[in-house]
């Protein structure tokens, strides 16, 4: 039911559900719905529930938002408001205001309207969708393709952005899997190289991290003895504690255009003078990487407070595609 939930909340005996069958539904996090259309649906579930009132909430009276608001005590703490966007909170919340806590409410309503607000640790995450051709990936989920498509598009208008529904304009197109091509440069540059608009997710060994950066322009390999850097004032790089924490992301954009991209035959995807730093050490780059750095230069921010060297678990990196459907 949690997969394929138009079965249930599409049927013409929906609302005649059990009240704790729905409860049981709506509180998975792996419920494949648009939040603002659970909501929609308890609103009609529990409308049946109480066939004396219209179903347009200026007709009501203090009595009867009483009476719906207990109706609907199960119901209210699971549905996850902050993932509506702004103008399904306006449409679709704000005609029921006085449903909700005066709390909760005022939270919400800030989160739209104060970029300097800040989320409590309270608030539920977005569900977990399922959303075939989006990405294909051992390290990272869905939520976290939404952050980096939002970083991309610099849709971050307040610090919720980590709670709104998720966002997949993108398609992510796999180039390099490590652990299926192998962690050489040679295969970095063989399968990368030419390819505008890439995405890295490198997993950390002994440790759930992830880091990685966007590139907008394309990676190429350099043979000169001192390598070859990419300017752009559009990349930047980005870390987070494992891959179901994206509230703990860090975001940190180039400082420094000159040094944002560094090319060489025995460098994998660099970024900054050693913001992320990958390669051989040896003059022979069909060696596996044995040289990987994290160190704030070039770029606004630390992205981890891994000291010295590291080593990698597994990496990908990805084309972004617009898609076909947007």
């Amino acid at each position: 039911m949690a997969k394929s939930p138009e079965k249930i909340f599409e049927s013409l005996d929906f609302t005649s559900l059990p009240e704790k069958s729905l409860v049981s539904l709506i509180k998975r996090d792996d419920l494949q719905m648009r939040e603002v259309e659970i909501w929609e649906h308890v609103l009609k579930w529990v409308l049946e529930k109480n066939p004396t009132l219209l179903p347009d909430p200026t007709t009501w009276s203090d009595n009867d938002f009483n009476m719906i608001e207990n109706t609907l005590q199960h119901f209210l703490p699971l549905i996850r408001f902050f993932s509506l966007s702004s103008d399904e909170f306006i449409q679709k919340v704000h005609p029921y205001k006085k449903l909700l806590k005066h709390q909760l409410y005022e939270e919400l309503l800030n989160s739209h309207l104060n970029s300097n607000s800040e989320p409590n640790d309270n608030i539920l995450l977005p569900r977990y969708r399922n959303i075939d051709g989006i990405i294909d990936s051992k390290i990272v989920n869905l939520n976290i393709a939404s952050m980096i498509s939002r970083w991309i598009d610099n849709d971050i208008k307040s610090k919720f952005a980590y709670v709104r529904e998720l966002y997949l304009p993108y398609e992510f197109k796999l180039l390099l899997r490590g652990s299926r091509d192998g962690f050489t440069p040679k295969k970095f540059h063989e399968l990368c190289d030419d390819k505008l608009c890439t995405v890295t997710f490198i997993k950390i060994k002994e440790t759930e991290e992830i880091i990685g950066g966007y590139n907008p322009l394309k990676w190429k390999t350099s043979h000169d003895d001192y390598g070859e850097w990419g300017e752009t004032k559009d990349s930047f790089i980005f870390s987070f504690k494992n891959k179901d924490n994206f509230k703990e992301s860090i975001l940190s954009r180039v400082n420094d255009a000159s040094y944002a991209l560094f090319y060489h035959n025995r460098f994998g995807p660099t970024f900054g003078e050693s913001d992320i730093d990958i390669r051989v050490l040896p003059e022979n780059n069909s060696k596996e990487y044995d040289y990987c750095l994290c160190q704030q230069e070039s770029y606004e921010k630390e992205i981890i407070d891994t000291e010295g060297v590291f080593s990698i678990e597994d990496y990908e990196v990805f084309q972004i595609l617009k898609r076909s459907d947007d």
